[in-house]
């Protein structure tokens, strides 16, 4: 028997096969201009200074960065609207709900498919970055698992998070208060060693700084301090916040359809 997650992610990849050509070419333009502006743009400033970032130029520091924070933006705006539209606006958890599928089920398909979503904008933001000579090693193939682990583990809480809402005020909050606070602040254009030293926990308790971290490790083919050690408390901790999301996901994705 086929299981209902998979039917919903059939019913999301019908809908992108009549929308993929727009959402891949703006895919590709988004990290292309992030990667241009930031790496190449500020990147010459940077290197012409003649400063180096733990024996990298600034377009390779800064581009596993990029690639882990404009991934986890993404997830953001897939566990907001579109989630909140399912239960109020258009309803379609509500018809899923009435068939088989129970909400268990809805709330893990609904996860499972910004996974594929985030995983094809990671691909396409690694393939610009190596064009762009920012990837040192074969093993930044990984830094694309690391992006969609980090930005899950953001996107499940917030799919929660959504399912308690009537309507989408407080969304800009999310944004204003997490999402940008996490895309400056988690080492992803400066080393966390140059904020003050009360503001790093801030960085360590937010999942981006963890992907980010281990997105680094993957592209330039060396461990940070810590080693192996590191790698794994980085993917512990981003397991325990996806965890702790797919808790409270279920539960309120059953108390919303269940009413």
């Amino acid at each position: 028997m086929t299981s209902p997650v998979l039917h919903y992610v059939e019913r999301e990849a019908l809908i992108l096969r009549r929308l993929w050509r727009g959402i891949v070419f703006s895919q590709f333009i988004s990290p292309t201009l992030y990667l241009v502006a930031m790496g190449i743009g500020l990147g010459t400033l940077v290197d012409a200074a003649g400063t180096r970032i733990d024996g990298l130029t600034y377009l390779e520091f800064v581009a596993p960065g990029l690639m882990a924070a404009t991934v986890m933006q993404s997830s953001t705006g897939e566990a907001l609207w579109p989630v909140l539209a399912g239960f109020k606006w258009m309803g379609f958890y509500h018809g899923m709900a009435a068939s088989p599928m129970r909400p268990q089920d809805v709330f893990t398909g609904t996860v499972a498919w910004i996974g594929i979503r985030l995983t094809l904008s990671a691909t396409i933001f690694l393939f610009v970055a190596t064009i762009l000579g920012a990837v040192l090693s074969p093993f930044g193939v990984l830094a694309i698992p690391a992006a969609v682990l980090s930005a899950l583990a953001l996107a499940a809480p917030l799919c929660a998070f959504s399912a308690t809402q009537e309507t989408d005020h407080r969304f800009a909050l999310v944004l204003r208060f997490i999402t940008l606070p996490m895309f400056l602040f988690s080492a992803t254009f400066f080393p966390l060693s140059q904020l003050p030293v009360l503001l790093r926990p801030l960085a360590w308790i937010s999942p981006l700084w963890h992907g980010v971290e281990l997105c680094r490790d993957a592209t330039t083919g060396s461990l940070a301090p810590g080693g192996w050690l590191m790698v794994l408390a980085h993917i512990a901790i981003l397991c325990g916040y996806l965890a702790l999301g797919f808790v409270w996901g279920l539960r309120a994705f059953t108390r919303r359809l269940s009413t």
